[in-house]
């Protein structure tokens, strides 16, 4: 382990040197350390190998039901947030202790659940952040031939399953301009299965569309269905099963040696990426000039017909003065059904994590849209508790494993 961060320390200092930044990089395997006096603090981890994380996948697709990524919700990701939890809890409590005013900001997945839980259970000032939100809004830019400077959207929703519920192109409706261009083939074989959920929901969903697919009954129920949709698309991730999983194992026994030629050989590039931290902590504690973007709080009214206290990603400005949320108001009622849908299934896998009750974990699973089109009840109690006894090690604060 020791090894692994000492030479990603090496990697910062080859960009520190390329920019001739005044940045001392220090790296420590004592999180204390890490964290004593920190203005802002990074969240971007892993609980549990890929023995248990592939298991995740593998006792769903026994069952019949076929997983794409299983990093969000359905029986994939509650068990994903289930061994987070505790990891990230112990980490908020050590950042209430040696960093209470930091500014938190989390790329961990399952994002919803993982920031509601730690809203609920800390006292941290801590938003989720995914990439998929800036990432879409630039899609459908460059699908119409639009600079994103010539864009202005609000989008809101939950982590994954957000909309756009007003997308201009200098300051007009770019939705007529977005259908036009579905009638191109190479457009819509980009994305089948987010271009179908437009042209029939009337809005246009974040995140790709093997993601899409798994959060819903639409799309990946029967295996015609998966050759239809979740197959032949030509975007970054079409919805092939356990997607993720494969380029985890792909790259597993060579990512470090990738790595050290880099160290050795590659170049270094200075500009800003897509990802928003820099921002965020520029406008907190930097020069302050004010960011806006996408995160995840506890809906406390933004968006009025959505679960209140449930995880949302609506939009927020980060400024001097902290993070503030928008009030988005009522979203279309039948984006509210879907929403309210997925956001209630969370709900009971983070009070089943909270007081360590496995039957709400079952009732969790036994309502995800996509497992209850496939399976039965009795065959979903059946797959929850194999995922249980898989599980086991990291789910000692449960009461019971055993679903009576």
């Amino acid at each position: 382990m020791k090894s692994v961060w000492s030479t990603q320390k090496k990697g910062i200092e080859k960009v520190v040197r390329k920019g001739n930044y005044p940045a001392a990089i220090t790296a420590t395997m004592d999180r204390k350390e890490a964290l004593r006096d920190a203005d802002g603090v990074l969240i971007t981890i892993l609980q549990g190998g890929v023995n248990v994380w592939r298991s995740d996948i593998e006792i769903p697709k026994k069952y019949g039901v076929d997983i794409c990524v299983g990093d969000t919700r359905g029986p994939a990701g509650v068990f994903r947030f289930l061994r987070t939890a505790p990891v990230m809890l112990d980490i908020c409590r050590d950042i209430e202790q040696y960093c209470p005013h930091a500014v938190v900001l989390n790329y961990t997945n399952p994002m919803a659940m993982l920031c509601r839980y730690m809203q609920s259970e800390s006292r941290i000032n801590v938003t989720g952040l995914c990439h998929s939100v800036q990432g879409t809004a630039a899609m459908l830019a460059r699908w119409i031939g639009a600079d994103m400077e010539d864009i202005e959207y609000t989008c809101a929703g939950i982590n994954h399953t957000a909309f756009y519920l007003k997308y201009l192109y200098r300051g007009q409706d770019a939705y007529p301009l977005i259908r036009k261009a579905l009638k191109k083939d190479e457009i819509w074989n980009e994305e089948q299965v987010r271009n179908d959920m437009f042209i029939n929901l009337g809005y246009y969903p974040t995140e790709s569309s093997g993601h899409n697919s798994e959060y819903n009954a639409w799309f990946r129920k029967r295996p015609d269905l998966i050759e239809k949709y979740c197959t032949h698309g030509t975007g970054w991730n079409p919805g092939a099963y356990g997607y993720i999983l494969d380029r985890y194992l792909n790259r597993e026994d060579t990512w470090a040696r990738e790595y050290e030629e880099w160290l050795e050989n590659g170049e270094v590039q200075l500009e800003r990426g897509k990802e928003y931290a820099a921002n965020i902590f520029n406008a907190m504690f930097g020069d302050n000039q004010p960011f806006h973007f996408n995160g995840n709080l506890r809906n406390q009214g933004y968006i009025s017909n959505v679960i209140q206290g449930a995880g949302v990603e609506i939009p927020v400005t980060a400024s001097k003065d902290g993070i503030m949320p928008e009030t988005v108001g009522e979203i279309p009622q039948h984006l509210a059904v879907m929403i309210n849908t997925l956001a209630g299934c969370e709900e009971l896998a983070v009070q089943g994590c909270i007081e360590g009750d496995c039957r709400k974990i079952f009732h969790s699973i036994l309502f995800d849209p996509l497992t209850s089109a496939v399976l039965t009840m009795d065959e979903i109690r059946d797959m929850v508790q194999e995922m249980f006894d898989a599980n086991k090690a990291y789910l000692s604060y449960f009461q019971s494993l055993t679903l009576e």
